[in-house]
């Protein structure tokens, strides 16, 4: 059975909001609110697939402390660009 958008928009949001960091926490809710709404089917595919990552790793991909991986750079840094405002 295929997960209506609007069902799996709010399944993300609460994905994003309760992570196991705090600070990841903030940086995804606040973009997953002003983003997921607007995002395509692949952009929503990418950031259901981000959110599988570790918590560690994503914060450190998005402040920039490593390079992500391919799949996902231009994701971190349009969320990166998000956290900095």
């Amino acid at each position: 059975m295929t997960e209506p958008r609007d069902v799996r928009i709010k399944r993300m949001k609460m994905r994003s909001m309760r992570r196991g960091i705090k600070e990841m926490d903030l940086i995804l809710s606040a973009y997953a609110d002003r983003n997921l709404p607007s995002m395509d089917q692949a952009g929503l595919d990418n950031y259901d697939a981000l959110l599988h990552e570790n918590d560690q790793d994503l914060y450190q991909w998005v402040t920039g402390q490593v390079e992500p991986p391919e799949a996902f750079s231009v994701l971190i840094a349009d969320i990166a660009q998000t956290f900095q405002k």
